[in-house]
């Protein structure tokens, strides 16, 4: 039976245009799309040219375009929509890659997204594109950009070591900078290195290692992309001849933890063939860097440094900023960290009372001298802050939690802008990101190369305008290793000309 009030030729002849209408969007959509896939594989081609033929690394707002996917690159163009508020599309930054590169500039680093925003911007002016992006890159081109490569020895091998391997490996391009020589452990027999080359090559945390990884047991080294790092066996830090295996003028990292101070640290010093010594941790009676804000040190005639600590690189960056645009009178940091690995898998003795407890089982509050430590590169702040520290269960992805009291009064959105100025147009945009997503979480933020993470949702404002509450997040492995190398360029005096 026909139904009431329905025309039915008529119905029909809607549903079939619906369905034409539909089937001809959506054709429409596929073939926008691909055109968009063709011109991302397109500037990811030019962008591993730049790397591997010019040692030139573009980037997207701070974000690594280098052996990233197809899907991953629209992502980066998504994301500098929301941060700078802007349309930025492969139509803009793919002719842009295409200009850098017949410039032929050399060991640089130059922000894709931040050159593709200031051209949009400047279209009112400028007709000319090639034009446009060589008076922005003039010195870069003017500049003899060559740089002196410099050895890197890895002093102990577990997880800040392995990803700086991974780092030094990726970012090696035409080897103008950092070079992976050697790896030194306590043991180097054949067993472990097959097991520190399987270590390397996966990880529970940060996923496959996206290289080439061959052990050469006869040599005693793993072959990383080709590049050949000696595996040696040693007890202490003075007892290697370098040498003897090609290494000179070399930089030890050393993430072993065990040796802390100016003392111990010398002790690298008289092993042959090593300039310099870079510690991943909290050092005493040497320089304690915060690659971003205090860096400009003596790097001729300084010898050890230290990279500070995971949240002192996190929250130093903030501090620098909320001092400097507001005065901090007083503040208290509290860090929700991830378990390491001096924290006991299951109920255990140990020397600090807590931390004796089941890591992946219990919240266990800690001490943190990233309070004290923060006013080694901000000495402004010396007695105003607090800091306090607790463990939870997960593996990686931080938060440290700054509650501030200011001078000057500001409010919310202008506490946030900030913020996003100093990751956009600062000394600062390599150490802050700005998020605007209102789901974030830890597992989010694992693999940002940012030691800070300002979570501008989260923020919160007293009514007085002066009491702050700031969330910040951090990888306290990846992220940190990204300050560590970034450090370590400077030392080495191989920190490529950086377009930001």
């Amino acid at each position: 039976m026909k139904p009431k009030n329905v025309n039915l030729p008529n119905n029909i002849y809607a549903q079939n245009y619906l369905s034409y209408m539909t089937t001809e969007n959506y054709n429409q959509e596929l073939t926008e799309w691909i055109s968009k896939e063709h011109a991302s594989a397109e500037l990811s081609n030019i962008v591993s040219k730049l790397v591997l033929e010019h040692s030139t690394e573009l980037v997207m707002f701070r974000n690594r375009m280098t052996n990233i996917s197809i899907s991953e690159i629209f992502n980066l163009h998504d994301y500098a929509r929301k941060f700078v508020q802007q349309d930025i599309s492969t139509k803009q930054t793919l002719p842009i890659a295409k200009a850098i590169l017949e410039l032929g500039i050399k060991n640089a680093k130059i922000d894709l997204g931040k050159l593709a925003f200031e051209w949009i911007k400047a279209k009112g002016t400028e007709n000319d594109l090639n034009e446009f992006v060589s008076k922005k890159l003039s010195s870069f081109i003017s500049t003899d950009n060559n740089l002196s490569p410099k050895d890197v020895i890895l002093y102990g091998f577990g997880r800040i070591g392995r990803l700086v391997a991974r780092e030094l490996s990726l970012q090696d391009g035409a080897g103008d900078q950092l070079r992976l020589r050697a790896i030194v452990t306590r043991k180097n027999s054949d067993d472990d290195i097959i097991k520190r080359a399987s270590l390397l090559r996966t990880d529970s945390v940060h996923g496959v290692f996206n290289a080439n990884v061959i052990e050469d047991l006869e040599n005693k080294s793993i072959i990383i992309n080709g590049r050949t790092v000696k595996m040696i066996a040693a007890d202490s830090p003075d007892s290697i001849d370098y040498t003897q295996y090609g290494i000179n003028n070399a930089l030890v990292i050393d993430n072993t933890g065990v040796f802390r101070d100016d003392e111990a640290l010398s002790l690298h010093l008289k092993s042959k063939g090593v300039s310099k010594v870079l510690l991943t941790a909290p050092g005493k009676g040497v320089p304690n860097i915060v690659f971003g804000v205090n860096h400009n040190v003596d790097v001729d005639n300084q010898h050890i440094f230290s990279a500070a600590s995971c949240t002192t690189n996190a929250i130093t960056p903030v501090l620098e900023v909320i001092e400097k645009e507001l005065g901090v009178v007083k503040g208290h940091i509290e860090t929700i960290h991830a378990y390491t690995n001096d924290q006991n898998l299951v109920d255990n003795m140990h020397k600090k009372y807590r931390r004796g407890r089941a890591a992946a089982l219990n919240m266990v509050i800690t001490e943190t001298g990233a309070g004290k430590a923060v006013t080694k590169a901000i000495p402004s702040l010396e007695g105003k802050l607090t800091s306090s520290a607790i463990r939870v269960p997960t593996p990686n992805g931080s938060l440290a939690i700054l509650n501030l009291t200011t001078e000057k009064e500001s409010s919310l959105d202008g506490i946030n802008e900030l913020m996003r100025k100093a990751a956009f147009d600062s000394d600062l945009v390599e150490q802050i990101r700005f998020s605007v997503n209102n789901e974030l979480v830890s597992s989010d933020i694992v693999g940002d190369s940012c030691p800070s993470i300002y979570d501008s949702p989260a923020t919160q404002v007293s009514s007085d305008g002066k009491t702050f509450v700031l969330y910040v997040w951090y990888d306290n492995e990846y992220g940190y290793t990204r300050q560590v190398l970034r450090l370590a360029k400077h030392v080495a005096k191989v920190r490529r000309n950086c377009y930001y």
